[in-house]
């Protein structure tokens, strides 16, 4: 199975969650209203997030009125980590699309995985973790799912030491 496939697998989990969960506050089914256009986020604007990432924003609340997801692209520069933090009371789910990444996570970041293309990994709400690039010489390259359509709002630096 292609990475493209992947992508594609990934993004039509994330939609049938979305339904799921509209369902759940709809449950008769009933037709919206309002908010009922679909939206192409075209080469969103590069942002350095809390974690001191360059990321690509393409979903959220600011970017298209999302209510229960943000989505992005996040680079890992050759060699670089993200501070260590965690989603305060949200969900993250990541597919990496390139690149080898080290993701140190749990109490003190003793724990740790590595995670390559092609691979999922889910980070559930309030779990500490940095993730790390394993080469000195491409960036990795990942997008990026929450269930906080405030893409930076819920990020909560984190210091291992004081763990």
């Amino acid at each position: 199975m292609g990475p493209l496939t992947k992508i594609i697998q990934a993004i039509l989990l994330i939609w049938h969650v979305a339904a799921l969960a509209d369902e759940h506050e709809n449950p008769q089914g009933a037709l919206h209203d309002q908010d009922d256009e679909v939206i192409v986020v075209k080469g969103p604007p590069r942002i350095l997030t809390l974690q001191k990432l360059p990321s690509f924003v393409g979903i959220s609340g600011k970017t298209v009125g999302a209510k229960g997801l943000s989505m992005s692209l996040v680079i890992i520069p050759p060699g670089g980590a993200a501070e260590p933090h965690y989603h305060k009371d949200f969900e993250s789910a990541v597919y990496v699309l390139k690149g080898r990444v080290e993701t140190r996570y749990g109490k003190g970041l003793q724990r740790s995985l590595i995670a390559e293309s092609g691979d999922f990994l889910f980070i559930p709400p309030n779990v500490p973790h940095q993730p790390i690039n394993l080469s000195s010489t491409e960036a990795a390259r990942a997008i990026v799912v929450r269930n906080d359509p405030n893409e930076q709002e819920h990020v909560i630096l984190y210091s291992p030491e004081g763990d």
